[in-house]
């Protein structure tokens, strides 16, 4: 088969497309013909060499990345019921990699793809969309809130700004230049702004016409993150649900005390609780399947996995990013 492997930390381009031999699962396994295979932020870091305590540990080399995987079973391992051959299904939990033309994966981490959703689509939602809902739940959004969503048109922030819509709150999304504010602007926000623009904290400030934010999700991190936390009202709620900057911003503790500003970190949070991985999963597909919630995805063929990734690091890309063999 044809895989993209990385054989040495360091830029996108150290990613090739090249042959390896087949992978044969193992008991309780199967073996996936992929269709689409997600790619993350992580992975981008984690190929450049970067270790953290908030990323899984690095991998050994030779590695083929990508354990999100969609397609059809076309081989079982011993103890499989063959009527498992030629379903769609899709896991988070693909191996050695879904950035290839096969992928293993154990038989409990599989989930049926419901009847309508493209592979692209489930690819997004079992991993892009759990972590949408886990972190939104957390929120606790109501129809009172006004809901600023940075990153707004990223994989998961597409997905909040459709929730609290759902839940009836004001939504303002941001999100870096025109194209991007456009399309947060189409998925049905409010108001959506280019924080790219020096004014737009201030915009957003004008535009609510004497309402106040009362959430922030933050998706982007730096001095993006720091803008919105300045529009919470006294009381507000900012939580941390994304770095697409890879900067770091970490609100005053003494002026959320003064201002009874509640401040979580969401998405490391959601680190700790590994236990809820399937139910959300389930949930997630769910909400694709009844067209609760729509991802946006962009392709890239599984031969440009080294572009894909220079264009996420670039912050060039809306939605969810997935390689198609």
């Amino acid at each position: 088969m044809h895989a993209v492997v990385l054989h040495d930390f360091g830029p996108a381009e150290n990613l090739r497309y090249e042959s390896v031999a087949d992978p044969v699962p193992g008991p309780g396994q199967v073996r996936i013909a992929v269709r689409a295979a997600g790619v993350h932020l992580v992975e981008t870091m984690m190929r450049s060499g970067l270790e953290s305590d908030m990323m899984p540990p690095l991998p050994e080399l030779p590695s083929i990345f990508g354990g999100e995987v969609a397609g059809t079973v076309d081989l079982v391992g011993p103890g499989v019921d063959p009527a498992w051959t030629g379903l769609a299904v899709v896991t988070s939990a693909g191996a050695p990699g879904g950035y290839a033309e096969l992928a293993v994966a154990d038989l409990a981490s599989v989930h049926r793809i419901p009847d309508g959703v493209t592979y692209e689509h489930a690819v997004a939602m079992v991993v892009t969309g759990t972590t949408a809902l886990q972190l939104l739940e957390m929120a606790e959004l109501t129809s009172d809130d006004v809901v600023l969503i940075t990153s707004a048109a990223g994989g998961v922030g597409r997905l909040a700004v459709q929730y609290a819509r759902r839940v009836g709150a004001q939504v303002i999304g941001a999100a870096g230049g025109p194209a991007k504010a456009a399309a947060v602007r189409e998925l049905g926000a409010d108001l959506a702004v280019d924080y790219n623009e020096s004014s737009w904290s201030h915009d957003v400030a004008e535009k609510l016409g004497g309402r106040a934010v009362t959430v922030v999700l933050d998706g982007v991190g730096g001095a993006k993150a720091q803008g919105a936390f300045e529009l919470i009202a006294d009381g507000g709620r900012y939580l941390t649900i994304g770095s697409a900057s890879q900067e770091d911003f970490v609100p005053d503790p003494e002026m959320l005390r003064k201002r009874d500003i509640s401040a979580v970190d969401a998405l490391a949070l959601l680190l700790e609780r590994p236990e809820e991985g399937p139910e959300f999963e389930a949930r997630a597909l769910a909400a694709v399947g009844d067209g609760t919630l729509m991802p946006s995805v962009q392709a890239f063929p599984l031969s440009e996995a080294a572009a894909a990734h220079a264009a996420i690091e670039a912050r060039a890309t809306t939605g969810k990013v997935v390689l198609v063999p």
